[in-house]
């Protein structure tokens, strides 16, 4: 299998309800797209410097990286139609 494998990292909050709503969703995403996709969770309030350094100024953001770079950026709630379109899109 040749296809790169894309890391889907997510920042969050304890505190976030949009975050909290993302989460059932990513897990379904995880499982459709197993073994081509990772997903990462980034906890904002304990990571502020790795927030920092891709410029996080709203929760959830996702960041999609592919080959070690990141390759797009999506700020907010997302349905799960609308994430699997966005992954295919940058692939």
């Amino acid at each position: 299998n040749n296809e790169k494998k894309l890391i889907l990292v997510d920042f969050w909050a304890e505190w976030c309800a949009p975050c909290k709503m993302l989460a059932p969703i990513l897990e379904e995403i995880s499982a459709d797209f197993k073994g081509k996709i990772l997903i990462g969770k980034v906890n904002l309030d304990e990571n502020q410097d790795l927030a920092a350094e891709f410029s996080i100024k709203s929760i959830p953001t996702l960041l999609l990286f592919g080959n070690g770079k990141l390759m797009d950026t999506k700020v907010g709630l997302m349905s799960k139609a609308d994430l699997v379109n966005w992954i295919n899109q940058c692939t």
